[in-house]
């Protein structure tokens, strides 16, 4: 029997590798669409939002359409999306728009993120749904799949 460790090294190796790839299209955003100082962060905020939408669409991909090698969640979802998105750079703008006596845009931006974010997720998934329903029928149809109750 491998040790425990052995076992999660193909994981750890494919978390690393995404998150490599994820971090450096972050900070590609980031050297692209640069945030004033003491202004509304929005690259943070629409790096943010695009990671939560592509995780919604990419979870009911794998979980409800096919299934996926069980790298391709820890390598995509873990590591590329988890290096894309950047909630401590999230606490560091609001830190820095408090720091520049920037309290309303600060706590916008504090109460903004998340709600956002978590709105993307949501609305992915049911996109990603309602369009896979409208695939399996060919018509756009949005009845019941295969086994759900009508």
């Amino acid at each position: 029997m491998r040790p425990r460790w052995r076992a999660q090294a193909p994981v750890l190796t494919v978390v690393a590798l995404g998150g490599a790839v994820g971090a450096g299209a972050r900070y590609g955003a980031a050297l692209w669409w640069p945030t004033r100082a003491g202004g509304f962060p929005w690259t943070t905020f629409c790096v943010n939002l695009v990671g939560c939408a592509v995780i919604g669409a990419f979870m009911v991909l794998v979980t409800e359409v096919r299934t996926a090698h069980r790298l391709v969640r820890p390598f995509f979802a873990t590591g590329v999306l988890g290096g894309f998105t950047t909630f401590s750079t999230y606490a560091v703008d609001a830190r820095h728009l408090l720091a520049a006596d920037q309290a309303r845009t600060a706590l916008a931006y504090l109460a903004a993120t998340p709600l956002a974010a978590l709105t993307a997720v949501w609305a992915a998934a049911w996109a990603t749904r309602r369009a896979l329903k409208g695939t399996r029928t060919g018509t756009g149809d949005t009845g019941p799949r295969d086994g759900e109750p009508s």
